[in-house]
Order: C-alpha cells, then structure tokens, then sequence
C-alpha cells in the first residue's frame, strides 16, 4: 500500500471550523484573515482557492454578490479580464506552466461550488499533472502549501503591477 503524505492537512483538520452566515466570497475579512486574497482591484479580487485542483489555482471574484456574468455591468466585466490577464502573467512569472484552464461554472447543475456568487477560475496546468492519483485514488496532489503559494502570487503580482494600488 502506498502512502500520502501531507502534513500541512493538519492545521485545517485540528483547526477551529467557524460557521459561515451568508455568502463566504462576500465575507472579505474572513478571506483576509486566511491570507487567501492575492489582489484587489475596482471591481473584483483574486483568491486562492482553498480546494485547488492545481498548484496556484486562482479564482478572480466580483465584489458584487450576483449569480451570472450577464448582471455585471461592462466596467466590472472589464475588470475581470483584466485581472484574469494578470493572474495569467503572474502565475507564469512564478510556476512557468506550458497551459491553463480558464473559466466559470454558473449554476449548481454546471458544478458551481458556490453557485450564488459568480467567480472565475485559473488553472495552471502541466504534461501529466492528470495522473494515476486524481484517476484511480479520487486524490490530488498539490505540492506547495496554499499561504507559501498565495505569497509567492502576491509577491509576483506587486512585481508586475507596481503601480496598481493593491491592500493585498
């Protein structure tokens, strides 16, 4: 029998588990708290997700509590773009990945996890990254801890976009 390692599992199983009234992406503080928050801008923030399916998987998040793209207005749109480009250019700038995926699950049907605030994923993605343990164990292996991820995104970020004002 083979054996899976992941210490940094521990803090989140012992951890105290708050109840969360409301929406979670609306509760910003509870995100900051949890240094899961890469960026801010206008419009959106960008955040870790806390159960990625790749190391480095982003989610860019309107501040506006709505289900589907089409109730945003063209500036929050834009935005979002804009910010998805920059999770793309600093994800480059710190894991180099050959590919990515890119999208939204609106809906519970389509797998919306959070299916009553619309996000954005970024995926990195590497050969292989598919393997026998997300195939055949259900399991993904995910190799760096999601606070060193989130600092080293954030540190890339400050890099790229000096001139952005950014409380992240």
């Amino acid at each position: 029998m083979e054996h899976l390692y992941t210490p940094w599992r521990m803090a989140y199983i012992r951890g105290e588990k708050k109840p969360v009234d409301g929406c979670v992406f609306c509760q910003l503080e509870a995100l900051e708290q949890n240094h899961q928050i890469i960026a801010y801008s206008q419009h959106v923030f960008v955040t870790m997700n806390l159960y990625p399916y790749n190391n480095g998987h982003v989610m860019v998040i309107p501040y506006a509590h709505v289900q589907s793209p089409e109730a945003l207005e063209t500036e929050v749109l834009t935005d979002l773009m804009v910010n998805v480009n920059r999770s793309l250019q600093a994800l480059r700038k710190i894991y180099n990945p050959p590919a990515f995926n890119l999208g939204a699950n609106i809906g519970a049907a389509a797998g919306a996890g959070i299916a009553e605030h619309y996000h954005f994923h970024i995926v990195p993605r590497w050969p292989g990254d598919m393997n026998f343990m997300t195939v055949v164990g259900n399991t993904r292996v995910i190799p760096d801890t999601l606070e060193n991820t989130a600092k080293e995104l954030r540190s890339a970020w400050h890099e790229l976009f000096p001139n952005e004002e950014n409380k992240a």
